[in-house]
């Protein structure tokens, strides 16, 4: 991938909290802010086509309740700080 050098503004306060978490990691400032450029660019990319038509349909296995959504969130919450502080999994 070809990178291309850009100039961007920021908080004092946000390119703290970047050196910390860049520091915590162990990996360049740059590669976190290139990360969360993807990352933004990923959730609003418009698709030519919509992922599903309204013929498909996802069999989830069941009816999913508020408490499995809180559990899994919850447990991916956890494992992600776990992941970030460089914890064993």
């Amino acid at each position: 991938m070809a990178l291309k050098r850009t100039n961007v503004y920021a908080d004092d306060s946000d390119l703290a909290l970047l050196k910390e978490a860049a520091a915590r990691l162990g990996v360049p400032e740059a590669e976190l802010i290139r990360e969360g450029i993807h990352r933004m660019a990923l959730a609003h990319r418009v698709w030519d086509e919509p992922f599903v038509t309204d013929e498909e349909t996802f069999d989830l296995g069941g009816p999913v309740t508020q408490e499995d959504i809180r559990t899994a969130v919850t447990e991916a919450h956890t494992a992600r700080e776990r992941r970030n502080r460089g914890d064993a999994a």
